[in-house]
Formats: structure tokens, sequence, C-alpha cells
């Protein structure tokens, strides 16, 4: 492969296979254990630090930007306990593969595709009023009280979806070349 155009070619390839594996044995490990292993987290960190580094791959910076962009943007929603720490850590480990501008798109594709899931929900399970009306409460109690509490809530509700199935909805579409 000494031709520069075979050389992207693969680069892409090998990109989106590693991106697609690790959503989708992430996504398979949430509904299994309801949790991402950090094991596996460190281990999809350091593909995408491999691949990155590697001949074919965009180098440090790249791996760099894309691994932080995630945790900077989506922080602040795992301090209100909206968005789970695994989450978070998925999309650096893929921010680090995509690179920084696909990683932008994964996560605005993931919010997307959460907000379908979560209105199929609400209109399958019923309770729209209901959830607008526990938002709206948990938001005048934030600003009266300043006190921060887990949005979520508690036990097997229907609202409380794995988001890792986005995440992973998301990645096919960068899979298949959507962004």
């Amino acid at each position: 492969m000494s031709n520069p155009q075979e050389r992207s070619e693969c680069r892409i390839i090998t990109d989106r296979i590693l991106a697609l594996t690790i959503a989708g044995a992430a996504a398979a490990m949430d509904l299994y254990s309801m949790r991402i292993s950090n094991g596996w987290i460190l281990f999809s960190l350091g593909a995408g630090l491999w691949f990155c580094l590697s001949g074919s791959g965009p180098g440090l910076p790249v791996y760099l930007a894309g691994a932080v962009l995630p945790l900077a943007l989506l922080g602040w929603l795992f301090r209100f306990r909206m968005l789970g720490s695994g989450d978070i850590k998925l999309f650096c480990a893929l921010g680090g593969i995509m690179g920084p501008e696909a990683v932008l798109y994964c996560i605005g594709f993931s919010f997307l595709t959460g907000a379908a899931i979560s209105l199929a929900l609400l209109i399958s399970c019923g309770g729209f009023t209901e959830r607008i009306s526990y938002f709206l409460e948990y938001l005048a109690a934030y600003l009266s009280t300043g006190i921060r509490k887990p949005y979520r809530r508690e036990g097997s509700v229907p609202e409380n979806f794995h988001f890792t199935i986005p995440i992973f909805m998301s990645v096919m579409l960068y899979t298949g070349g959507i962004y």
C-alpha cells in the first residue's frame, strides 16, 4: 500500500470499523450489566491512540482534540446526573478515533436519536405532561435550593433507556458515511 489514496481509504475503513466495534460492544455491555466497563473504555482509548499514532492515523493532536471535546461539552450533563459517566467516556473514546469534527456530529445525532426514542416512549407509554411537570419541578427545586440531585428516576421506568443505543445508532450513521 504505497499509494497515498490507498492508505487514506484504509484509514477511513479502519477508523469506522474500530468506532463501530467500540460503540457496539459498549451498547451490548450496557444492556447486559447496566454499565460500561472502565476496562473497555481504557482499551478503547488505547486502541484509538494506537490507531491515531500509526502510519495511517491522523496523529496525536487530532486524537487529543477528539477525546477531550466530549468531556468539555458534556461534563455539565453528568454533573446534574442527566447523562452517565460511561456515556461521556464512550464519546471520548470515539472522539479520539473519529476526530473533533466527526465526534460533534456523533454527539448531535446521538441526541437527536435519543430525543426520537424518548418521544416514542412518551407517546407509547403516556405521561407526556407528567414528564414535563417532573422537569419543571426539578428545575424549580434546583433554582430555589441550589442543591443538585439526580434527575434520573431510580428503577426500571420506561424513560430510563440506555443512551449507548443512540450512540451506537449515530456511529452506524458515521460508518455508513452520512457524516
